[in-house]
């Protein structure tokens, strides 16, 4: 008998180990299955079980699907091969020669798609700070038509008021796009503060074993997902049935280990808050952070990802990464593992000089993923690491 269960009310938790994985009606697996076949048979002229070919729909991408789309409240999802994948497909949603407002502090890849890739298909994009409702509001030209909004932003974690933004996208009849892989849908909610997409690197926090690599796109209404979806199939950008059950896996723990890392989000920001050898700390969980209301008012939880500027430079900055032991220093974000990097010359190295430094990114900037290791133990390690500069 296949078992029946409407996720629909029960709490985000549950949701995430219940959600779209019951697809095996043969053997009641209680772990979604792989169905790794690339093609389906027909039993008839027209008759197929609802599966024909794994590029236009497979049943475990479909089960992650269904869970992504039920935690963020959107009408449907499509899950993609990678984040990037996920933002290239949105675009596709827009004609030719149309125009887009962004922030100036976006995530590296964004900013290379932005400013080297799309402009070749006569797509324009003006980046402002979008923490300045006027700014954007100043940027809408008559060929406008989206506006994308990262928020917190990657990596000073700045914030975007969503729900103004998405105000004013509708007041313009503007698509409005909002990149949630910082928080997930446990922190923050973009559908239900206004935005029509959400775009995922479900590489990062929904997996968070840095194991994968995958996107995701989640749409407000049906019809959004219906093309979006026929965008994907066509570009050929849909996830392997592996990547999505793997994805779907990291899903089933989010919470526990959005709350874990979150924890010592807040505990390194504090201590780094402390530290002489620190000029800055930008963490929106922070009292002192100018985003800190905002936080308060549209997110449920602050996250793991922090920044800081080391006084020094490059130099210092370089110094004190190479003396960590438990941070790995690499790029990506979002596992249980915690790691370091220096934007400046890895995530946001795509970036202009100018553009680094119109979003703030200085030589001195630091990146940290804040995993689920022992908060006191990543102190320390950071402790020595300052300790060993004198």
């Amino acid at each position: 008998m296949k078992k029946e269960l409407d996720t629909r009310g029960l709490d985000f938790s549950t949701r995430c180990v219940h959600s779209g994985v019951y697809k095996d009606e043969v053997y009641n697996s209680v772990v979604t299955p792989i169905y790794p076949s690339s093609t389906f048979y027909f039993e008839g002229p027209g008759q197929t079980s609802g599966y024909d070919y794994t590029r236009t729909r497979n049943p475990t991408r479909v089960a992650l699907e269904e869970n992504l789309a039920s935690l963020e409240g959107g009408a449907g999802c499509t899950a993609t091969s990678t984040g990037m994948s996920a933002i290239s497909s949105v675009l596709h949603l827009l004609p030719e020669n149309a125009h887009i407002i962004a922030g100036h502090e976006i995530y590296g890849g964004t900013f290379r798609l932005f400013n080297d890739i799309m402009p070749k298909r006569a797509l324009k994009v003006s980046q402002v700070d979008m923490r300045d409702i006027d700014a954007v509001r100043n940027a809408i030209r008559p060929e406008t038509k989206a506006i994308w909004i990262e928020t917190p932003s990657n990596p000073l974690l700045n914030l975007t008021d969503v729900e103004a933004v998405c105000r004013l996208a509708q007041e313009h009849d503007l698509l409005s796009i909002a990149d949630n892989t910082f928080l997930t849908p446990f922190l923050q909610r973009p559908l239900e503060l206004g935005a029509d997409l959400v775009v995922h690197s479900t590489t990062k926090y929904l997996n968070g074993h840095s194991d994968v690599v995958g996107g995701a796109v989640i749409a407000a209404t049906d019809d959004l997902a219906e093309q979006v979806a026929a965008i994907c199939n066509a570009l050929g950008t849909t996830c392997s049935p592996y990547d999505a059950w793997l994805v779907l896996r990291g899903v089933k723990t989010l919470s526990l280990r959005m709350a874990a890392h979150e924890q010592n989000g807040m505990a390194l920001a504090r201590f780094l808050d402390q530290r002489p050898e620190v000029e800055r700390v930008y963490y929106p969980g922070l009292e002192s952070h100018p985003d800190h209301a905002l936080a308060c008012r549209q997110q449920s939880g602050f996250g793991g990802m922090l920044s800081f500027d080391m006084h020094g430079g490059e130099d210092k900055a370089q110094a004190f990464i190479a003396g960590l032991r438990l941070y790995s220093f690499a790029e990506s974000l979002g596992g249980v593992e915690s790691l370091i990097e220096h934007p400046a010359s890895m995530s946001h190295a795509a970036m202009t000089p100018e553009g680094q430094a119109a979003a703030g990114i200085g030589p001195g900037t630091i990146r940290v993923s804040a995993g689920i290791e022992a908060s006191h133990d990543l102190i320390a390690d950071m402790e020595q690491a300052f300790t060993a500069l004198d």
